[in-house]
């Protein structure tokens, strides 16, 4: 009797050992980021903590987002200064998106947003979806 508690002990140790052994290896999940932003001046910063984010991650690193809303996106039409950071942000994996009810509310058109800036239509709501999905998150 006594024996038979001991394996039955040891076998349930070892099969609820195992599956959480199995569980860590198969959910192998990346380290992806967003940040949310209502200056347009961010984004040299975050380009730079992209960079030392993808570096320190290595191979657990994922995607990289950065979210502009409110009144800085009328700064965003013909800024040389911007279109020059978006390039260096799509050379460093980094997506920008700007919110398209900040777009409306200052009346700016999508059209007179640079080609590799992507809209959203609601950036608050997008950062929320990204966040569910296990996004790290930062609001600056």
């Amino acid at each position: 009797m006594k024996n038979s508690i001991i394996v039955t002990t040891t076998l349930f140790l070892l099969l609820f050992g195992t599956i959480q052994l199995q569980a860590q290896d198969f959910n192998q999940k990346k380290n992806n980021y967003v940040v949310l932003s209502k200056n347009i001046q961010q984004l040299q910063p975050v380009i730079l903590t992209a960079k030392g984010l993808a570096m320190e991650d290595g191979k657990k690193y994922g995607d990289f987002y950065m979210i502009i809303c409110g009144k800085t996106v009328d700064d965003i039409p013909n800024n040389t200064d911007f279109i020059q950071l978006l390039k260096k942000a799509k050379a460093q994996n980094l997506k920008v998106f700007v919110c398209g009810i900040s777009l409306n509310k200052f009346n700016i058109s999508p059209d007179q947003m640079p080609d590799n800036l992507e809209i959203t239509k609601n950036g608050i709501l997008y950062g929320f979806q990204l966040t569910k999905k296990g996004f790290i998150t930062l609001t600056i």
